[in-house]
């Protein structure tokens, strides 16, 4: 019961409040690795520009899945993100999957205050408490829904927390909470379902890992930051 609380009470407090960037004022790059079944095949790294009332994040992901030394699944993708007053107001990206192109561009309609979303899998209006699906910013933990940052699509999700744990990282030790995020609508297909494991640093404010299972184990593992 204290777990749903503390669910529902996070809940409340992310309506009231914006994309938490002022918590990565001192926050210049976030650099992590992409693990599949226990191997590094690739990276997805932050890089964070700060200024007046402004933080701008761009983003470069890179990764190679092969079999027998084939490829048979590769992400190539580049994004910005741009925050003002702690809102989000413009986002960008162009990804290539298998040579496939995606895409997302969305803006800021102040006068509908909506987010207007142009994107290879969706086209329209988000609510503004919706937020990017990305890795570095730890407010994806506290709101219901989240935008595609492949693609657009807008997806809710649930999430729960499981509980304390200690984890270790590159030798390092950490105290982290330990949350499941997943699909609200369970009748999705398996391959468009979120189901992620997510482990919280909130010393930081960093998520540290994020680990999901789609043909095989995926982590995403924090290596450093500065």
């Amino acid at each position: 019961m204290k777990k749903y609380i503390y669910i529902f009470l996070l809940f409340i407090f992310a309506s009231q409040v914006n994309a938490h960037t002022s918590h990565y004022a001192g926050i210049k790059v976030i650099n992590m690795e992409i693990f599949k079944d226990g191997e590094v095949i690739g990276y997805s790294n932050y890089f964070f520009e700060h200024g007046n009332n402004t933080t701008e994040i761009k983003n470069y992901t890179q990764f190679k899945v092969k079999l027998f030394g084939v490829v048979i699944f590769s992400i190539s993708s580049e994004a910005h993100e741009k925050y003002k007053n702690d809102k989000l107001i413009y986002f960008k990206s162009n990804t290539f999957q298998n040579d496939k192109k995606k895409y997302v561009n969305l803006n800021y309609d102040q006068s509908k205050n909506k987010f207007i979303i142009d994107g290879s899998s969706f086209r329209g209006e988000a609510n503004t408490d919706s937020i990017i699906g990305n890795w570095w910013n730890h407010k994806i933990l506290e709101v219901n829904q989240q935008i595609s940052p492949l693609s657009g699509s807008v997806k809710e999700q649930v999430v729960t927390f499981i509980g304390k744990e200690n984890i270790k990282l590159y030798g390092k030790n950490y105290l982290t909470d330990h949350f499941k995020l997943k699909s609200k609508n369970q009748d999705l297909p398996n391959d468009k379902k979120l189901d992620f494991d997510i482990w919280l640093d909130k010393k930081n404010n960093l998520i540290l890992k994020v680990v999901y299972k789609r043909m095989g184990e995926w982590e995403y593992r924090l290596k450093s930051f500065e």
